[in-house]
């Protein structure tokens, strides 16, 4: 079973190579909200229009006792021991990809799933919360993200709400391995949780950190300025390995810092220009991006509901 799963993770990572799984790149990079009636990121809107299917799960070590699973939504992120699983995210919605994923966890564990974090709502990280919820496990999530979720429809359904909420951080211990929830602020979403494991020094990102450009859900509180600001905090914890949101392998932390880096040449370069006089119309066009590897200047970022926020807080 082992053998034929990493066989599956090298076919998988032999097509998309230091990018986004193919299930992400059917969506703007880094995620966010879609527009009214699209798909939402991770999902299968790729599908929707003849592009190809989502790429399968597959699982890796990345520590000893630590593991990722990719494919169908974001990557999520299993930490074992003898008494029991901490999670963190639970890909698309759907029976199907809960059992999915639970079949790629069972080749490593078979212990139950005391702990599940969920990174942000979008629902190919927080898709299957009510089956975790309903197989026993406490489900926890910044207090903003059970509020997101009340105006959050995507086409494939509202996942479930957590059945735990935290404000500033949450640590949760099994056996000998803790984790250690934090908030930091505001970013891709407005309740974003960052997942520390001290002891193998590994943290889980969601969409706070991918492998392509980023992409701020300001209709659910997301900010590109302060962005920046809570990457700086994260960079403070003593990791040296990251899970992104979105990509077939672990990265490093100067991977995180060399994507802060970016993200705040996107945000100084645009607040530049906004004082020089461009027009909003004319901003995306106006950011050069070509030297750091990114395009902002898409359909994603061009819709008012990012792009007009996005231009009054480079005001600021």
């Amino acid at each position: 079973m082992r053998t034929r799963v990493l066989q599956v993770a090298c076919v998988a990572a032999s097509l998309v190579i230091g990018s986004m799984p193919t299930l992400a790149q059917q969506q703007p990079a880094g995620g966010g909200a879609p527009a009214q009636g699209a798909a939402g990121p991770g999902e299968p809107a790729g599908r929707q229009g003849g592009g190809p299917p989502p790429a399968p799960p597959a699982i890796k070590q990345v520590k000893p006792g630590l593991y990722m699973v990719t494919g169908i939504g974001g990557n999520t992120t299993v930490r074992v021991t003898n008494d029991g699983l901490i999670v963190v995210d639970t890909k698309n919605l759907g029976d199907a990809n809960y059992m999915a994923l639970m079949e790629q966890i069972k080749t490593v564990s078979t212990a139950p799933v005391r702990y599940v974090f969920i990174t942000h709502h979008h629902q190919d990280h927080s898709g299957n919360i009510g089956k975790f919820v309903e197989a026993g496990a406490t489900v926890i999530v910044h207090e903003n993200l059970n509020k997101n979720l009340d105006t959050y429809n995507p086409p494939q359904g509202k996942p479930a709400k957590a059945n735990s909420t935290y404000g500033e951080d949450r640590e949760v211990k099994v056996g000998n391995a803790s984790a250690k929830g934090y908030y930091f602020g505001r970013g891709h979403t407005n309740g974003d949780t960052f997942v520390y494991f001290p002891d193998v020094r590994v943290v889980a990102t969601g969409d706070m950190f991918v492998a392509q450009a980023p992409n701020a859900d300001y209709p659910f509180g997301g900010s590109a300025v302060e962005w920046v600001k809570t990457l700086d905090k994260l960079l403070k914890l003593d990791f040296d390995t990251a899970i992104a949101g979105h990509g077939n392998d672990p990265m490093t932390k100067a991977d995180v810092q060399a994507f802060r880096d970016k993200l705040n040449t996107i945000v100084t370069r645009g607040q530049q220009a906004v004082k020089s006089g461009t027009t909003k119309e004319q901003l995306l066009a106006a950011i050069k991006t070509d030297d750091i590897g990114w395009n902002i200047n898409t359909q994603q970022w061009s819709q008012p509901a990012r792009l007009d926020p996005f231009y009054a807080e480079l005001q600021k």
